[in-house]
C-alpha cells in the first residue's frame, strides 16, 4: 500500500518579504530555506490572510478570510491577549482535524495565538500533540508589561513552565519536532511548525548572535533557518524527504525595524500594503514539485487547507464554507494558480481588493480613499493610476462591493452575509498568574521591545 504524504508547515512570525537569501537578502545568511526555494517552488505573490497574528493564523488554519469566522477583532483587540474569552469557534474546522481524519498524526510546535482558554486549545481543534506558547512572545512580564501573566509554555493543555528562557526555546522546539518524525516515521504525519522568529523581543541562542551580520535580527533569522535544516536532515535520516511536503511562510509581513525587510514592497506589519501581506512562501516536495520553480499567480496562506486535502487524499467534505483554493495543479503541473482575486481585512475594515496585477485600494485608517496600483510594474505601490484607469477602478469597485455583502465591511457599516461566529466562553481567566515567591527562570524580560 502506497505511504500518505507527510506534511511540514514551518509558519514564522513577523518575517519579513525581504529578510531572505532566495527573496533578495545579501544581510542575513539562509542555505537551509534556499536550498528549499532552489529545489522546490518559490512564489513572489503569496498572501497572509491578514497582516497581524491571530487572524492570520486563523485564517490560515481554516481557509477562511478572518472575518469569515469572526477573527476580524478580537473584542476590540487587534489580536488576541492572555485570559481573553474569544478564540477560534470549535465548530471551526482546521487543517489539523482534516488530516486527523484521514488518518494522520498531528502537532503544533511553537505559537498557537488563536486563542488561551481551554475550548481553543490546539487539542480542541485536531491536534493530537501541542508544546509551546499559546500566543505572542511579547505577552509575558518583562520591562514594558509588569502587570502580564507571566509566559506559560504549555505541553498539551498543561502549564510546563513559567517566564522560559527565550533565548533556548528554538531549540526545544526542534527537539519536539525531531522527536514527533521520529515516532511517526511508519504513519503519516502533519506537524506545524510555528516559530516565535522574528516577533519583538529578538531572543535567541549567543552562538547565533556571534555570527550575525544583521544583529539579533540576523541572528534569529539564522535560527530560524537552522530549525528548517534541522527537519530537513531527520527527514533524510528516517528516508522521509521525497514522502514529505515542506512548507515554508510566514504570518504577515516585516515591521520593518529593527534591521528586518518588506523589501521592494511598501508598508509593514500591520497594514494592507504589500508589506504588511505579501510574505514568502516555498513549496519543497523533491521528486514531485519541479526544482528552480517560480510561481508569479496569486496565492494565499488560506489555500493550504483545500490543498493538502487534495494531496492528502482527505475526502471528507467540508462542513463550512471556505476561502482557499486548490494549489495542487500550480505545484506538481506548472499549472496557473485558480486564484484570481484577494482582499485584504484589517480587522473589519475591507480596504483593498487585488485582481491580477491591478490593485485598489478603498479605505485607510477607516476613511474612503481611491488609490489604483499597477503591480506589475509598480510593487511599491508609489503612482496612483485611478484617474487614468477608470474602467479598471470600477471594475474591481464591483469586487469589492461583492465582498462587502459576503462578509461585510466597518468602514461602510456593511454587515456580511455570510459570517461565522468567533468562540466564547464564561469566566476566562489567565493560564499563569505572577508570584512573588515563585523561582522564576528568567524574572523579567530586560527588552523594551514589544509587538
Amino acid at each position: 500500500m502506497e505511504r500518505k504524504l507527510n506534511v511540514v508547515l514551518m509558519n514564522c512570525d513577523d518575517l519579513g518579504y525581504g529578510d531572505l537569501g532566495c527573496y533578495g537578502s545579501r544581510l542575513n545568511h539562509t542555505p537551509a530555506i534556499d536550498y528549499l526555494a532552489e529545489h522546490g517552488m518559490r512564489f513572489t505573490d503569496f498572501y497572509a490572510a491578514s497582516p497581524v497574528c491571530s487572524p492570520s493564523r486563523g485564517g490560515m488554519l481554516t481557509g477562511c478570510y478572518p472575518p469569515r469566522i469572526g477573527f476580524g477583532s478580537f473584542d476590540g483587540e487587534w489580536v488576541l491577549f492572555p485570559g481573553q474569552g474569544v478564540g477560534l469557534h470549535p465548530a471551526e474546522t482546521t487543517i489539523a482535524d482534516v488530516l486527523r481524519g484521514a488518518g494522520y498524526r498531528t502537532k503544533i510546535v511553537g505559537k498557537w495565538h488563536c486563542g488561551d482558554q481551554e475550548e481553543f486549545l490546539p487539542l480542541n481543534h485536531g491536534f493530537d500533540e501541542y508544546y509551546g506558547l499559546p500566543y505572542s512572545n511579547d505577552m509575558g512580564r518583562q520591562v514594558t508589561r509588569e502587570d502580564n501573566p507571566p509566559l506559560p509554555l504549555l505541553d498539551g493543555n498543561e502549564v510546563i513552565e513559567e517566564q522560559p528562557d527565550q533565548r533556548s526555546l528554538t531549540e526545544r522546539y526542534v527537539e519536539q519536532a525531531v522527536k514527533f518524525i521520529r515516532t511517526n516515521r511508519e504513519n503519516p504525519f502533519f506537524l506545524y511548525f510555528a516559530h516565535m522568529h522574528v516577533h519583538l523581543p529578538l531572543y535567541t541562542s549567543e552562538e547565533f548572535v556571534k555570527r550575525s551580520e544583521n544583529g539579533d535580527y540576523g541572528a534569529c533569522v539564522a535560527c530560524i533557518d537552522w530549525a528548517a535544516r534541522c527537519v530537513l536532515e531527520e527527514l533524510r535520516r528516517n528516508h522521509l524527504e521525497e514522502n514529505t511536503l515542506f512548507i515554508f511562510t510566514s504570518d504577515n509581513g516585516g515591521r520593518g525595524d529593527h534591521r528586518g525587510s518588506n523589501q521592494p514592497l511598501r508598508g509593514s506589519k500591520g497594514t494592507t500594503w504589500e508589506g504588511g501581506q505579501r510574505v514568502p512562501c516555498i513549496f519543497y516536495w523533491p521528486g514531485h514539485i519541479p526544482g528552480h520553480s517560480v510561481c508569479s499567480g496569486l496565492a494565499s496562506n488560506m489555500d493550504f487547507l483545500p490543498t493538502l486535502m487534495h494531496l492528502c487524499g482527505a475526502k471528507t467534505p467540508l462542513a463550512n464554507q471556505i476561502d482557499g483554493v486548490d494549489l495542487s495543479e500550480v505545484l506538481l503541473e506548472g499549472k496557473s494558480s485558480p486564484r484570481k482575486e484577494f482582499f485584504y481585512y484589517i480587522r473589519e475594515n475591507l480596504e483593498a481588493v487585488r485582481a491580477g496585477n491591478w490593485k485598489l485600494h478603498v479605505a485607510k485608517d477607516g476613511k474612503p480613499v481611491r488609490l489604483l496600483y499597477d503591480l506589475e510594474h509598480d510593487v511599491s505601490e508609489s503612482g496612483n493610476l485611478y484617474e487614468e484607469y477608470p474602467e479598471i477602478a470600477a471594475e474591481l469597485s464591483r469586487k469589492i462591493e461583492e465582498c462587502r455583502k459576503d462578509l461585510g465591511d466597518a468602514v461602510t457599516q456593511t454587515a456580511g452575509e455570510n459570517v461565522r461566529p468567533i468562540g466564547r466562553v464564561e469566566n476566562p481567566h489567565p493560564l499563569t498568574e505572577y508570584r512573588e515567591d515563585h523561582p522564576y527562570i528568567v524574572m523579567m524580560y530586560d527588552r523594551e521591545e514589544i509587538g
